[in-house]
């Protein structure tokens, strides 16, 4: 068995951060270094996985109150006071099967209940499918709350909302 290690994300990272984004821009959104950096600044939660000192994965996520203009961010700031949005969390293809994706997951849900989070919120896309996805979010007990069509109309997302003990 492979060790994945969970670590706070390092500039030195974004690099690869951005290839992994790269490989995954039709269920994510285009993301250059400038933006990565700006989201690195205003996000709560920025971790990185490696496997055998390769960067694996990473999860990004931002808490309410942020000066985020995402309009799936947007849409949960209008409807709940506190959260934690996961802007985006990537596994590379090459660590499939591993749990990385889960082992982030649960890290960000205990790092939200540490700081007494008790929402976690997210999109994924339904147009065009993402059907492992939701798998993924249903495993978690995410719960559709709403759709909305973004990125010009070109993509539907389902609004999840994950509620914490």
């Amino acid at each position: 068995m492979k060790k994945i290690i969970l670590r706070d994300a390092l500039p030195k990272d974004f690099e690869s951060i951005l290839a992994l984004n790269d490989a995954e821009v039709q269920q994510t959104s285009a993301m250059d270094f400038q933006k990565l950096s700006q989201l690195a600044s205003l996000s709560a939660y920025h971790k990185v996985a490696l496997v055998d000192d390769k960067i694996a994965a990473f999860l990004l996520a931002m808490r309410e109150n942020t000066a985020y203009q995402s309009e799936n961010y947007r849409w949960f700031a209008a409807r709940y006071p506190h959260f934690i949005y996961v802007d985006r969390i990537v596994v590379s293809a090459e660590f499939g099967g591993l749990k990385i994706g889960s082992l982030l997951y649960t890290d960000l849900f205990d790092f939200a209940r540490a700081h007494g989070i008790a929402m976690v919120t997210c999109e994924y896309n339904i147009q065009p499918p993402n059907p492992a996805s939701q798998k993924f979010h249903d495993k978690f007990g995410f719960k559709e709350i709403d759709t909305q069509w973004v990125a010009n109309g070109s993509k539907q997302v389902s609004l999840q909302v994950a509620e914490l003990a």
